[in-house]
């Protein structure tokens, strides 16, 4: 037995001599796509010196080739390694300890690649037409194109928020097979004039793009000379007098598609073809027809014909949107080819031209910086109220024994007996107000959270709305238990009309809203304007769900006991002094929006830029941090400017301490006009409505979310201070 166990530990010695036993050796496996800039000296994990010369030299490695013109957006090794370094702290995923990790992985966590086999059918969807200058979007087959096609592709679903949005993908005219190479294809022949010409010069003038996908990959532009990549194509362009030699501005259609499509093989990791790229070069031309009838085995002398040239851009052959001499219609032949090219782009790498240009992650971190240092300054403010203001006033008022001291009492003790009286203008009101604020704040929270679980992506804007929703109308439960104990603690007696307010008030207001902009909107055949039977769902989740879980939550906040104050309400309303200017209400609601708004403005200019620029985002753990920044900013400046009210002898605080930071929301609209007047050019009346509407319902529903937590902040205050004094 001696020597079996002598034997064991011998082999054991020797094991962790070998580095075999005890820790598990760690394997080598590459933690991030692509190619490198500058290549390790050593293998392994570096230290902090190793990674800042490795830093270093990968910046200066940089700077070198982009003076020499490498791009950031073909797909060469090159341009990939720029692409990596410049979207090396995106590719980063966990809260404490980052990991490397592809962009894929961060955008569309749980996604598995597809793999595609040799003359498989491929279909191109389209999505919105849309335009930076205006927020009216159009379906693809609205424009004059050529009808959809026939062929059977999977279908997919839209969910509400899709639905909202006005998302339909559809299948494109395309007819696409897997690593078959296609020439120029004539697809159809359309003729433009009147009306349907005047829209579609209208569409050129103001910018619009088609928008497509394929495998999930937007279509993209890119330019290797301009180093610029954009999503989707223009549906034309304009010309001015000084290039065409015209008097006036000219307008040229984009009739013809040239698809490259790369894609990578890897026969020993996977079976078939995985698509790394989706691009597209437009070119407008005017193409030579003998007939009126075209179909894609057509021969035409500029297109398909033995001999014909390439179709490329040519001033002199460029297709213009201007009927005939005779005032006769434009004929347009529609056609398109398809460039299968090999490329070594790792299918996670695929989706890092797409990013390119976007915020770098530490303006985020600096933008929580900011907001954190606010909330640093307005904490010491009320460590100074509390530890030293309060606790030397509640100290002498303790101390009071005799009546006449207890007469010379001043500040804020002296209201004791009416802190707690009920607001003097419509208590329901308020509390219904505070309820909304408190349901939208916790549906949204909750929606962030879940998207930082991974359990919903943010990069599918109709599934994040989607998610909204149902989170909002869960949570209706909530709103309607704050409302109902709040109007209680009020003591209110008509607590059947403060459940109704409740249900009906918010979301019937933001519903009769969208409801005439949807108006405006279908009168204008914009894709954003939602179907009857979708507005007749919307009313059905409002009514069937929301309603109901508000009436439960205001059963149990009626049935509740009623919150317990520290001191006795007096009978009859105490004189309120004239009250210095600083705490006068106007300087009060002016000043306590700006903190808040301040807290999050930079986070504010990304979510903008999503909303109305097109661009992604999808860093929901930082909006997350700044949602919670906000709310203690809130909180913070409620209970300075309550003290401060109470310190100059006035107890009306309950609407003071709601419109205090509920007026952060007038600096957001402010905030929206100036985004509008300067970051946005939008044309025409409709386009600026939409922007005006949106923005306005979030302002509204901001400063709800910021008015709610500035009561509950300042009703905990004053039930703290008012409980640690004592009162006869």
């Amino acid at each position: 037995m001696m020597k079996l166990l002598r034997s064991i530990f011998v082999i054991s010695m020797v094991m962790m001599v070998d580095g075999k036993f005890g820790r598990k050796e760690k394997k080598t496996v590459p933690t991030r796509t692509g190619e490198t800039l500058v290549a390790r000296t050593k293998p392994g994990r570096l230290n902090r010196s190793e990674r800042k010369q490795l830093a270093k030299r990968e910046a200066a490695r940089y700077v070198e080739l982009r003076k020499q013109g490498v791009d950031e957006v073909s797909n060469t090794e090159e341009a990939a390694a720029l692409r990596n370094y410049r979207l090396r702290s995106k590719k980063r995923k966990g809260l404490l300890r980052k990991k490397e990790a592809s962009l894929a992985a961060v955008l569309f966590p749980g996604v598995s690649p597809q793999e595609y086999h040799m003359g498989e059918d491929l279909a191109i969807y389209a999505d919105l037409v849309e335009s930076r200058k205006t927020q009216v979007p159009f379906e693809f087959y609205d424009l004059p194109v050529c009808p959809q096609p026939d062929m059977k592709f999977k279908k997919i679903r839209k969910n509400l928020g899709a639905k909202l949005q006005g998302h339909e993908s559809k299948p494109a005219p395309f007819a696409i097979k897997v690593k078959q190479q296609k020439g120029c294809t004539p697809m159809c022949l359309v003729t433009l004039g009147g009306k349907k010409l005047r829209w579609m010069r209208k569409l050129v003038e103001r910018q619009y793009r088609v928008q497509l996908t394929l495998d999930q990959l937007p279509v993209l532009m890119r330019s290797k000379e301009l180093n610029y990549a954009v999503r989707g194509y223009p549906v034309g362009f304009r010309a001015p007098p000084s290039y065409t030699g015209l008097k006036n501005d000219e307008f040229y259609i984009y009739n013809h598609l040239r698809f490259t499509i790369t894609y990578r093989e890897d026969a020993s990791s996977f079976d078939g073809a995985r698509i790394t790229g989706f691009d597209v070069h437009p070119v407008s031309i005017e193409h030579q027809l003998d007939g009126d009838a075209v179909t894609s085995t057509s021969k035409i002398s500029t297109c398909n014909e033995p001999g014909a040239p390439d179709v490329v851009n040519n001033p002199n052959t460029y297709l213009a949107l201007r009927t005939g001499p005779s005032g006769e219609p434009v004929k347009v032949l529609y056609s398109y080819e398809v460039n299968w090219v090999s490329s070594d782009l790792p299918w996670a790498d695929r989706w890092d031209v797409y990013l390119i240009g976007s915020p770098d992650d530490d303006i985020h971190y600096f933008a929580i910086v900011n907001s954190l240092m606010i909330v640093l300054f307005l904490t010491g403010a009320i460590a100074t109220i509390m530890i030293r203001t309060l606790r030397k006033d509640i100290a002498g008022y303790n101390e009071m024994q005799t009546l006449e001291e207890a007469q010379e009492e001043t500040g804020w003790k002296l209201v004791h007996g009416d802190v707690f009286r009920p607001p003097e203008f419509s208590p329901m009101i308020l509390a219904v107000a505070t309820g909304a604020g408190v349901q939208l704040g916790t549906a949204f929270s909750l929606s962030m959270l879940c998207a930082i679980l991974k359990l919903l992506n943010p990069m599918n804007k109709g599934q994040t709305l989607t998610s909204i929703l149902v989170l909002y109308v869960l949570c209706g439960s909530i709103g309607g238990y704050v409302s109902a104990r709040l109007y209680k603690f009020f003591d209110g007696k008509a607590w059947k009309l403060n459940s109704l307010y409740s249900a009906l008030a918010l979301p019937g207001l933001l519903v009769t809203i969208f409801i005439i902009l949807n108006i405006f909107l279908s009168f204008a055949g914009a894709a954003t304007a939602v179907s009857f039977l979708t507005i007749l769902a919307l009313f059905a989740l409002w009514i069937c769900v929301s309603a109901p879980l508000v009436f439960v939550g205001s059963y149990f906040g009626l049935r509740a006991t009623k919150m317990e104050i520290p001191v006795k309400t007096n009978q009859i309303a105490r004189v309120v002094p004239d009250t210095p200017w600083h705490v006068h209400p106007l300087v009060t609601i002016t000043l306590g929006g700006i903190l808040p708004f301040g807290s999050v403005c930079i986070e504010l200019a990304f979510i903008m830029s999503a909303l109305w620029l097109h661009q992604i985002y999808y860093v929901m753990g930082f909006l997350l941090v700044v949602v919670i920044i906000l709310g203690f900013t809130c909180a913070e400046v409620a209970i300075v400017m309550c003290y401060l009210q109470l310190c100059s002898e006035d107890h009306r605080w309950w609407w003071k301490s709601f419109w205090n930071c509920a007026s952060a929301g007038a600096y957001l609209m402010l905030y929206s006009l100036w985004f509008l007047g300067s970051r946005l050019d939008l044309v025409g009346v409709l386009p600026v409505v939409v922007y005006l509407t949106y923005m306005g319902m979030i302002s509204m529903l901001f400063s709800l979310f910021c008015g709610a937590v500035g009561v509950l902040a300042s009703l905990w205050f004053n039930r703290t201070i008012y409980g640690a004094v004592k009162v006869d």
